[in-house]
């Protein structure tokens, strides 16, 4: 039995002139249907958003309210506080650091960072009116069957921010080869400015019914490109290539298998799963020590429910660094007295000497037969550093 009806209406935008002391609430019932005018003042203008909302029925009454997706650019989300910007394509949210954000050091995680990045352009697309009813798809990506999936990630953090602190994330998009599109992050504090960190992607279509890689249809092209600018967050003339781990690597986590809950709406693992997968292969003595300030991942392929994963790890021994250069040096310090270069004895005379720490990764469904790579990564880690201060 149908005991849920859904009313759907379309959003639209108005901007008034009006200045008023207090933001606008008003609410109407349409033909069963709830109109919510909101407004946020900057300055002397107030912009006026009409969000459609579509009230839920049951047994002929209203018991509740879902918002549809607005189909016209907006340029203010009060409700995410969010804005538009960089001349009317980049967007600009400003989030607050939960306490389920952060990890024993009481600064946000990896992958809250991570998150924040996916949600802020996923709202970003919100925001231009351009959005389906797809994982961040727009209209014309609906009509033909396409997704986007990420290919790359590259994420640098200078500092980790703290809980509750404020912070304000700009994002923007760009062209990436003829089918490509990469999205850019900067992440700064609101009460400084100071750039806690900075990311860069690039993204690519696939066909949601064949799973392959597709090419961007004019249709679609002609959507986006309107917000591109050639704005870059992270600048790379030749990209790092990752190297492929075998199964000899030194750390291995074998028995991995995703959860429903590690699924996304396009019914495949999110990417952030693959950095929590990486960070478990990470020793002890390194989490302690250091602090994650670089991450590359390179996507291969998809993880489905189903896939048994292997998360490898190996640590750069010979590539370690310090102040940007390698240090041979150090390394030959190290290398001195017998069986120093056993176990992790190599690894632990680096971190006490201050030098910067490189793994490679690599996470695999593990067959029968063979092994399938989905993501390849680089990890690279500095000597930790105690920032916070939680007194006035």
């Amino acid at each position: 039995m149908n005991i849920f009806s859904l009313s759907l209406k379309t959003t639209s935008l108005i901007t008034t002139s009006q200045a008023d002391d207090h933001d606008h609430d008003c609410r109407r019932i349409i033909s069963g249907s709830f109109y919510k005018i909101t407004g946020a003042k900057i300055g002397r203008t107030t912009t006026m958003a009409i969000a459609s909302v579509a009230g839920v029925h049951v047994n002929g009454k209203v018991m509740g309210e879902r918002t549809i997706i607005p189909t016209q650019k907006q340029f203010v989300d009060p409700f995410r506080q969010g804005v538009i910007i960089l001349d009317g394509v980049g967007y600009r949210q400003t989030v607050v650091v939960r306490s389920y954000e952060v990890g024993t050091d009481k600064t946000a995680t990896p992958q809250s960072l991570l998150n924040l990045l996916q949600e802020t352009a996923l709202n970003h697309v919100w925001m231009s009116g351009l959005l389906g009813d797809g994982f961040g798809a727009t209209h014309g990506m609906m009509k033909n069957d396409l997704i986007w999936v990420v290919s790359r990630m590259q994420l640098q953090v200078d500092q980790y921010p703290i809980w509750g602190e404020i912070l304000e994330i700009d994002t923007w998009v760009g062209a990436s080869g003829k089918n490509g599109m990469r999205r850019d992050w900067e992440i700064r504090s609101h009460a400084t400015g100071i750039v806690f960190a900075r990311a860069t992607s690039t993204w690519v279509m696939m066909n949601q019914k064949t799973r392959r890689l597709s090419k961007m249809p004019d249709e679609v092209r002609a959507e986006i490109s309107p917000w591109f600018i050639k704005k870059q967050a992270i600048k790379e003339d030749c990209p790092e290539k990752i190297e492929k781990l075998d199964n000899n690597a030194r750390y291995v986590n074998s028995g991995l298998q995703p959860k429903r809950s590690d699924l996304d709406m396009n019914k495949h693992v999110n990417n952030v799963k693959y950095l929590g997968w990486m960070l478990e292969a990470i020793p002890d003595e390194c989490l302690e020590s250091y602090q994650l300030s670089d991450i590359t991942l390179e996507y291969r392929r998809e993880c489905g429910s189903s896939d048994v994963v292997q998360s490898l790890c190996e640590p750069e021994e010979t590539g370690m660094i310090k102040d940007g250069v390698q240090d041979t040096k150090l390394m030959d310090r190290c290398s001195m007295g017998g069986g120093i270069i056993q176990g992790n004895g190599l690894l632990n005379c680096l971190m006490n000497e201050g030098s910067t720490v490189r793994y490679t990764h690599l996470i695999q469904a593990k067959e029968e037969s063979k092994c399938q790579e989905i993501v390849r990564g680089k990890t690279i880690w500095k000597k930790r550093i105690n920032l916070l201060s939680f007194s006035g």
